[in-house]
């Protein structure tokens, strides 16, 4: 048991920094000089396939590694954990839709002209809709949909501990590059609204959208 733990930890950790990496300002930087203009048009799918090909070991991992249920969820609360599961993948949906679907997916810089400025080309930046009430709203909903999983394993407790940590540290990335592409319009954006855990009650942010 504890051998399946160490091997999910690790290679989670191992995926969790090659994915940082592969979105690092650093590697960008080098990809552009090295591809040139090949680099803005493809640099956001590739990305996007390489971490779903780099995830995909730890689906069989999770089946087939010596593993122990934790707890089962009974009727209702199975059901509530359900919904409140579709709840946080339409919460996903929308927040991904509300920055740009086609771009988040790295498919609208296929059929866009080159800008020829690939570096500092992006989504405007969002406030409305969910990011009224916080900075990373599909954060918040990943975090939901993994922890309302109706039956809890070893394993599975491992992994989503490990992602827990990575979507939380991932933020402050994140934000250091929004702030370098959208400067004083986040920083402010930054005082008013919380970072992971949505505030509906706070006062709403009312800047530009």
């Amino acid at each position: 048991m504890a051998r399946s733990v160490i091997i999910i930890v690790g290679y989670a950790t191992l995926y969790a920094l090659a994915h940082s990496w592969l979105a690092s300002r650093r590697m960008k930087d080098w990809t552009w000089r090295a591809l040139g203009a090949a680099a803005e048009r493809w640099y956001r799918l590739v990305y996007n396939l390489l971490g779903g090909v780099i995830l995909l070991p730890l689906l069989p991992m999770l089946a087939w590694l010596p593993d122990r249920i934790l707890y089962t969820l009974p009727s209702p609360w199975l059901w509530l954990a359900l919904l409140g599961q579709l709840v946080a993948l339409a919460g996903l949906v929308y927040g991904a839709w509300l920055t740009d679907a086609w771009h988040f997916l790295g498919l609208r810089q296929l059929l866009e002209p080159l800008a020829g400025t690939g570096r500092n080309r992006g989504p405007r930046l969002v406030v409305s809709g969910m990011y009224r009430w916080v900075r990373h709203p599909l954060y918040f909903w990943g975090l939901v949909f993994i922890w309302l999983m109706p039956q809890m394993t070893v394993n599975r407790l491992a992994l989503f501990a490990v992602f827990s940590v990575y979507l939380y540290v991932g933020t402050f990335f994140e934000e250091r590059r929004l702030v370098e592409e959208f400067g004083d319009d986040y920083r402010a954006y930054q005082r008013r609204v919380p970072r992971l855990i949505p505030a509906p009650w706070a006062l709403r942010w009312r800047g530009p959208v």
